[in-house]
C-alpha cells in the first residue's frame, strides 16, 4: 500500500506539470505558431493521466515514510520527462520516442544536451517549452510541490531531503520545510526576473530573453539557436550570461539568508561560497592566459572574453557556447570539463559532486597526511568552525566511490556500444554532471543526435542519476531498502 500512496502524490505532480504547459501554449497562441494543437493535446493527456492516477489511489493517501521520499523522487523524474516529451513528439515531425524522452530528460535535469538541429526553424513555443523545463527542473519539481504540500495534507520533509543537493541535507532555514521551499523559490524567481530584464536591456528580444533566462537560471544550456550564444555575437549579452551563471552556481539558501538578515556577510562566512568565487576567477584568468600564450586569440582582451564565457559556462554545468572550444589546445577544454565535476555549490542549480564535497575530501586527505606524522594526535575535520560528523564524512566517501564507479561504468557501456574513447568519456562526464556538451562526437559544435538508441538511453539514465545525486536512485536497487 506504500507504493500506492506514492502513486497518489505522483498523480498530483503530473497534474500540476500539465498546468505548466500553459506557458508555452500562451506563446503559441500569441505567435500563431502551428504547435498550439500539440500543447493542447499534450496538456490534456498529461492532466487526464495525473487526475486519473490521483483519483484511483486517493484512498491510499497517508503520511509519507522516509523511504517513500526516494521512491517518489525517482518515479517522478522517470515519469515527468515522458509527459514533457509529448509536445515535442506532436510538434516535431519524425522525432523518435527515444530522442523526445532524451530531450525532455535533458531539460528537466538541467543538462542541456540536445538531439535537435535547426532550432531556429522550430515553432517558438517548442523552444520555449524546452527552456522552460530547464527553469522548472533547476531547483527541482519536487521542491515546487513541497511548497504547496501542506494544502494537500502530506508530509514533505523527506522529499525535500531526497531532492536537495549536497551532503548537509538536514539544515533548515525555517522551522517549517514548506516555508523553506517557498522561500527558496521566491529567491529563485526574483533572480530569474532580474536575469530576464538584464538580457532584454542587453539587446535580446522578449522571447529570447525569456528562453535564455530559463536556461541560465537552471544552468541547463538549452538555446533557441544551433550556434547557442554565438548567434548573438554580443559582448554585452555574454557578460549578462556570465554574471547570472555565476549567481546560479551559488547555494540559493545563502541568498535566502542574505534577504532575511539583510547582510551580505552571510556569503563571506560560508566557506563554499568563499572558495567558489576565487575558483571561477582564477580559472578564467588561467585559461585566458593559456589561450593568449598559445596564440589562439590575437590579444588578451579577446582571449579573456571567450575564456570567461566558456569557462563559467562549463564549470557551472550550463553548457552554453559562443565558440567551438574543442578546437582550443587540449588543456583548456579538458580543464573545463574537470571543473564541471565539482565547481558548483550545493543548493545551487548546478550539477556535479558539488564544491563542498571536494572541500571535505581535501580536509580529510590533509588529516590523514597529518596522522602519518602525528599518529596520536586528535585531528577532527572542521567546517566553518564546527566539527563535521563522521556520518557526513562517510557519506561523502561513499558518494565519491559510487560517483567514480558510475562514471567508469557509463564510459565502458558507451565504449562497448562502439563510441570512441574521447566521446564516451566526455559524454559520461557531461551527462552525469548535467553539463551537456562534451568533446568529440558530442562536442560543442555537434550534439547527441548521432548517437544510437542504446547510447541515447545510457546517457538519459546517466542524466537522471546525476540530477538525483546517484544515491537517491541507487538505494532503490538494494534489497535492504525493500525489507520491512
Amino acid at each position: 500500500m506504500g507504493t500506492l500512496a506514492v502513486v497518489a502524490l505522483v498523480g498530483r505532480m503530473v497534474a500540476l506539470f500539465a498546468l505548466l504547459m500553459a506557458v508555452p501554449l500562451a506563446f503559441a497562441l500569441s505567435a500563431h505558431d502551428p504547435a498550439e494543437g500539440a500543447f493542447l493535446a499534450a496538456g490534456g493527456i498529461t492532466l487526464g493521466c495525473g487526475v486519473a492516477m490521483s483519483l484511483a489511489t486517493r484512498r491510499f493517501r497517508r503520511e509519507l515514510q522516509p523511504r517513500d521520499g526516494f521512491v517518489l523522487v525517482t518515479l517522478t523524474w522517470l515519469l515527468l520527462p515522458a509527459f514533457g516529451a509529448l509536445p515535442l513528439l506532436f510538434a516535431i515531425p519524425g522525432l523518435s520516442v527515444t530522442d523526445a524522452y532524451f530531450e525532455a530528460m535533458s531539460g528537466l535535469t538541467t543538462t542541456g544536451a540536445t538531439v535537435l538541429t535547426g532550432l531556429e526553424k522550430l515553432p517558438l513555443s517548442v523552444n520555449v517549452w524546452r527552456c522552460f523545463m530547464v527553469l522548472i527542473g533547476g531547483m527541482g519539481i519536487i521542491v515546487l510541490v513541497v511548497a504547496i504540500l501542506p494544502l494537500l495534507g502530506v508530509g514533505a520533509s523527506q522529499l525535500f531531503k531526497s531532492e536537495t543537493a549536497g551532503p548537509m541535507k538536514d539544515q533548515k532555514l525555517t522551522p517549517r520545510i514548506a516555508e523553506t521551499a517557498r522561500g527558496l523559490w521566491a529567491v529563485y524567481f526574483a533572480i530569474a526576473g532580474a536575469c530576464f530584464v538584464a538580457y532584454r536591456l542587453a539587446g535580446m528580444g522578449w522571447a529570447d530573453a525569456f528562453m535564455h533566462m530559463c536556461s541560465t537560471m537552471g544552468l541547463g544550456g538549452f538555446a533557441a539557436y544551433d550556434a547557442s550564444f554565438g548567434a548573438f555575437d554580443s559582448p554585452q549579452i555574454e557578460a549578462v550570461a556570465v554574471v547570472f551563471m555565476i549567481l546560479a552556481g551559488v547555494n540559493f539558501s545563502l541568498y535566502f539568508l542574505v534577504w532575511k538578515k539583510r547582510s551580505l556577510a552571510v556569503l563571506w562566512r560560508d566557506l563554499e561560497a568563499r572558495t567558489y568565487l576565487p575558483l571561477m576567477l582564477g580559472s578564467v584568468l588561467l585559461v585566458a592566459a593559456f589561450l593568449t600564450l598559445h596564440g589562439v586569440y590575437p590579444d588578451f582582451a579577446t582571449a579573456l572574453r571567450h575564456a570567461a564565457f566558456s569557462v563559467v559556462s562549463i564549470a557551472t554545468t550550463t553548457g552554453f557556447a559562443t565558440v567551438d572550444y574543442a578546437l582550443w589546445p587540449a588543456f583548456a577544454p579538458v580543464f573545463m570539463l574537470f571543473l564541471c565535476s565539482f565547481a558548483t555549490c550545493a543548493g545551487s542549480t548546478g550539477g556535479g559532486i558539488k564544491l563542498i564535497r571536494s572541500i571535505l575530501m581535501l580536509k580529510l586527505a590533509r588529516r590523514e597526511l597529518m596522522r602519518i606524522v602525528h599518529p596520536r594526535a586528535v585531528l577532527p575535520v572542521t567546517l566553518g568552525g564546527s566539527v563535521v560528523p563522521g556520518q557526513v564524512l562517510f557519506s561523502v566517501l561513499a558518494f565519491m566511490l559510487i560517483y567514480g564507479s558510475v562514471m567508469a561504468g557509463v564510459t565502458l557501456l558507451l565504449l562497448f556500444s562502439g563510441m570512441d574513447l574521447v566521446s564516451a568519456a566526455t559524454a559520461a562526464i557531461a551527462c552525469i554532471n548535467n553539463t551537456g556538451p562534451g568533446l568529440g562526437q558530442v562536442g560543442p559544435a555537434n550534439n547527441y543526435q548521432g548517437l544510437t538508441d542504446f547510447q541515447t538511453w545510457v546517457c538519459t539514465f546517466a542524466m537522471m542519476l546525476g540530477r538525483l545525486e546517484l544515491l537517491s536512485v541507487l538505494v532503490l536497487f538494494t534489497p535492504q531498502f525493500w525489507r520491512k
